[in-house]
């Protein structure tokens, strides 16, 4: 267990608005909650990422750009593109969703290439990399050999969810992927987080990031049970 204080809770929330009809006045809320609340990241379409570089510069709040999102059916080429494109305009950490088709037909060399590629371009970039599975598609087998394909090729993180699936994050699935990669990658937990024992729930089993767009109420709710006990810091 760990000692965690507000602001460090805050520095693992992804601050999430992944909405199709996004306006720019939204764009414009979701960054100053993120500097607000101290978010160690916004999560937001790839088509957003200039925008809210402009919004975010010179604070701490990273542009995180969602690519091949959500259904993650485009090619390597088109991936590697949009990628790139997301970076040179203001993107600092890139979250893409694996070709879930591929996986199935257990084509997992075309899923290591498909990772080896992106990955390759976040590190000549220095931006952050993380691998989205959307696990609830996924046979346990299939999750493990993302994993041992991960440990690999070595992205910053695997991810569970994209949260537009049937289904989000469960601990199951966080435990399971935390076990399999261990300190060789991280885990980031996404979808249907939406309140602080969840949240508190998927650090505990090993995830070191939450995408969530709730992470306002999640704080909120954390602050006030810190108040009540008069306490500094949460073990979690």
């Amino acid at each position: 267990m760990k000692n965690y204080s507000l602001r460090d809770l805050s520095r693992l929330i992804d601050h999430t608005n992944l909405k199709p009809d996004a306006t720019t006045a939204m764009m414009k809320k979701l960054c100053q909650e993120a500097i607000d609340y101290h978010f160690k990241m916004v999560a937001i379409n790839q088509v957003q990422s200039k925008l809210c570089a402009e919004l975010l510069k010179d604070t701490d709040v990273d542009i995180g750009a969602a690519i091949a999102f959500p259904l993650g059916q485009t090619t390597i080429e088109s991936k590697c593109f949009e990628t790139k494109n997301a970076i040179e305009i203001g993107a600092t950490e890139i979250d893409y969703v694996i070709n879930i088709s591929e996986l199935k037909a257990g084509n997992l060399n075309y899923i290591e290439r498909e990772m080896s590629e992106i990955v390759k371009i976040c590190r000549q970039y220095n931006v952050t990399s993380k691998v989205i599975f959307e696990n609830c598609y996924l046979t346990d087998e299939e999750k493990i050999a993302l994993c041992q394909i991960a440990v690999k090729v070595k992205p910053d993180f695997i991810k569970t969810s994209t949260g537009f699936g049937p289904s989000g994050a469960t601990l199951e699935d966080v435990k399971l992927m935390k076990q399999h990669v261990g300190d060789v990658v991280k885990v980031k937990a996404a979808g249907g987080i939406r309140n602080a024992d969840t949240f508190k729930k998927m650090i505990a089993v090993g995830a070191e990031r939450i995408g969530t767009s709730a992470g306002i109420a999640i704080i909120e709710e954390i602050k006030k049970d810190l108040q009540t006990t008069q306490a500094q810091t949460i073990k979690i």
